[in-house]
């Protein structure tokens, strides 16, 4: 038994998903003492794919290289997939905005379920998923031949990234439809750690009234603990903070070892994108807010007196 893991890499480097997908695929693979492979497909990608055989239970690194794989098209990446799917018992992606573009179009082109989220490992076809925005947890059995599966990175710790001695495969690059090209990307610029991988999380809510008034209270303290910037649902609708800082159901999945909520009611939504982090930090006038039932410390007061001074006080 063979499992495949598809890598997720800006050509230089492998992006943090990667290393908890591995973990999990390296669990599966425990149940019948197989292999875990790692496809790294991209443009002029060495530097990745060499990263990757360092990673502990990787015990082969398959290279695809191809200018079709420069800006990460789904079809071109699931195109490559298929032309390997064969040789593999379970295919496992990241459960990424990249995974979740392309898992979704390999498992229908195989005809085969898509088990989705996996945060546990029981056997070889049986797997731990959260359902109804995490509030509920089900135990899903596969009966599949190939299993397609992603993984909510923070349900897994991550592989050990030294170690590792796996040998480089070079693979046909295999070519995609066609049906779509690169046209271009914006790329907005941060200087902060990436919200899904970031220690510590600063997020706002709604109740900071506008996006002047967020930049202000929680930017300084953001700056003084080098943190990532997230945000509920509601500012973002708002207009108080960018799409990306978005963080629940719906946005981002985050397990920080610190997450700071200001202003932030807790509603289902947005627990669901953080309740596994380790510590939680919650500020709030409203003595009832959802979010004070999951906080480890939980401090009702006015966010635009205390955040201000917890910044200075830092």
């Amino acid at each position: 038994m063979t499992l495949l893991v598809i890598a997720e890499h800006d050509n230089a480097s492998l992006k943090s998903a990667t290393f908890h997908t591995v973990m999990a695929a390296s669990q599966i693979s425990l149940f019948a003492d197989g292999q875990v492979h790692l496809l790294v497909a991209g443009h002029n990608a060495q530097g990745a794919a060499e990263a990757a055989t360092h990673i502990a239970g990787i015990a082969k690194v398959i290279h695809a290289d191809s200018a079709a794989f420069a800006h990460g098209l789904a079809e071109n990446l699931a195109a490559q997939v298929l032309a390997l799917a064969g040789d593999y018992s379970h295919i496992v992606f990241a459960a990424t905005a990249s995974g979740k573009n392309v898992a979704p179009r390999v498992a229908a082109l195989l005809d085969v379920a898509q088990i989705s989220e996996i945060t546990r490992v029981d056997a070889l076809d049986t797997f731990e998923r959260p359902i109804y925005a995490g509030n509920a947890l089900a135990t899903v059995q596969s009966l599949d031949r190939i299993k397609v599966i992603t993984v909510r990175a923070t349900g897994f710790e991550a592989a050990a990234r030294s170690g590792g001695s796996a040998l480089v495969q070079p693979a046909a690059a295999v070519a995609g439809t066609g049906g779509t090209q690169f046209v271009g990307r914006q790329i907005a610029r941060n200087d902060r750690p990436e919200l899904t991988s970031a220690k510590i999380v600063v997020a706002g809510g709604r109740a900071l009234g506008s996006a002047e008034q967020f930049s202000a209270v929680m930017t300084p303290l953001a700056d003084k603990l080098g943190a990532a910037v997230g945000a509920s649902r509601a500012a973002v609708d708002a207009g108080y903070a960018a799409n990306d800082w978005q963080v629940g159901q719906t946005g981002k999945i985050v397990a920080p070892q610190l997450y700071i909520a200001a202003g932030i009611s807790g509603a289902i939504q947005h627990l669901a994108g953080m309740k596994d982090s380790k510590v939680i930090v919650a500020i709030n006038k409203d003595p009832e807010a959802p979010i004070f039932g999951i906080a480890d410390y939980a401090l009702e007061a006015d966010l635009f007196a205390v955040v201000p001074e917890l910044a200075a006080a830092l």
